[in-house]
């Protein structure tokens, strides 16, 4: 059993707010809550949580009974609020990073403006705070806390730098027009070891991914290979819901022989009835930055036979030669964020802390004299015997 469900059972009860987890009739107020509280200028933020509530209110009883038992999607939406006069101040949604659950991510905080006339006086950064502070105290298992955050998002940003979040990256989330899909699909792609994924491949798409970040995001997302596989009751939920929405994944790998490792890695989410943009993820081995051309131009291929919509990437400032050329490519910027992490130590219980300023000198001195009359021992004994014979003889001598 993890923390998480044994912290779902009951409210808590912080200065005048109540923290407890989202229900069913909070929906509706989280919706409001994100289009008027701090979270406003993520546009992005806004849409993907207002279609994601569509879903949760769509597949809400069966969400309920995902998360009693462990599962991929045992949290899929965990989410708490912050009630203050029992109207909704606050909300938090988070989410585990890896499978060990080590790492877990904050995936979105919003928290309404006071209004007097509601009686609602506490102020933002005091209920994203409290939000924040449930999570790290009630979620043991999780040693490191993610999150990314908008650079205009200057109110949150502010609350998680007051709560011990430091910057790990600069991130830029760029999007590739349709005409630049179909002008990268003209050229033929120079990739004679362009590989499918399976789970047999996790351990080389592992090392790939270890060896494409700093030491110190690997530290925080705390990858493991079994990260990189995919479970049968995974796969088979995931073909369901590509089934549905018409969405399906191409992934592949580009491998070296002469290594034998892993240097390139692509994941394209299609959208194959046109609703939304197309999505991907791009890994490239530090040494081997001539593939990014290549692999662009693979995914482009695999987008002509769909309709046309953008193609939404993202880089890191500790890659600039993906930067580079997405900027010479001429790939629009339509985000920037800042990846942030704080790591959580759980507080030992000290020893009573003892001043040696108070003893007075007779204590300390007391405190060396025998306890008790010491017992005698052989060697003792046999002096009390030889002592006197010792007198005896010297008198006879004399």
């Amino acid at each position: 059993m993890t923390a998480l469900p044994e912290m779902t059972s009951r409210p808590v009860q912080t200065g005048n707010l109540t923290i407890r987890p989202v229900q069913y009739r909070d929906l509706e107020a989280i919706e409001q809550l994100s289009t008027q509280g701090s979270d406003l200028e993520n546009q992005s933020g806004i849409a993907n949580l207002t279609q994601q509530l569509q879903k949760v209110r769509r597949w809400y009883g069966t969400l309920k009974v995902l998360s009693m038992f462990p599962n991929p999607y045992q949290y899929e939406f965990c989410a708490y609020v912050a009630l203050e006069n029992q109207q909704i101040r606050g909300m938090i949604q988070v989410s585990p990073f890896n499978r060990t659950r080590s790492t877990w991510r904050v995936e979105r905080l919003a928290i309404a403006p006071p209004d007097q006339s509601a009686g609602t006086q506490t102020p933002t950064t005091e209920i994203g705070s409290q939000l924040l502070r449930h999570c790290f105290k009630s979620i043991v298992e999780a040693h490191n806390w993610l999150l990314e955050v908008n650079i205009h998002d200057r109110s949150n940003l502010a609350i998680y730098r007051q709560n011990g979040f430091q910057s790990l990256a600069e991130l830029t989330h760029w999007a590739i027009a349709p005409e630049l899909i179909v002008e990268l699909a003209q050229r033929e792609p120079d990739l004679p070891n362009l590989l499918p994924v399976s789970n047999a491949d996790a351990h080389p798409i592992y090392q790939l991914d270890t060896a494409a970040m700093p030491p110190l995001l690997r530290q925080v997302f705390d990858r493991q290979i079994h990260d990189f596989k995919t479970s049968i009751f995974k796969s088979a939920f995931t073909s369901i819901k590509q089934w549905l929405k018409q969405n399906n994944s191409v992934s592949g790998y580009v491998f070296e022989p002469q290594r034998k490792a892993a240097i390139g890695y692509f994941q394209l989410q299609l959208c194959r009835d046109g609703s939304q943009a197309h999505t991907a993820q791009l890994t490239v081995h530090p040494a081997y930055t001539w593939l990014y051309p290549e692999l662009l131009s693979q995914m482009a291929r695999i987008l002509q036979e769909l309709p046309a919509q953008s193609l939404y990437l993202m880089s890191a400032d500790y890659q600039p030669e993906r930067e580079e050329y997405f900027e010479q490519l001429g790939a629009e910027r339509i985000e920037s964020a800042l990846l942030m992490s704080r790591s959580v130590w759980h507080k030992v219980r000290e020893a009573k802390h003892i001043s040696l300023e108070g003893l007075q000198l007779s204590e300390v001195l007391k405190s060396l004299q025998p306890s008790r009359q010491p017992v005698p021992s052989r060697i003792d004994n046999l002096q009390s015997t030889i002592q006197p014979e010792d007198k005896e003889t010297r008198g006879q001598g004399e």
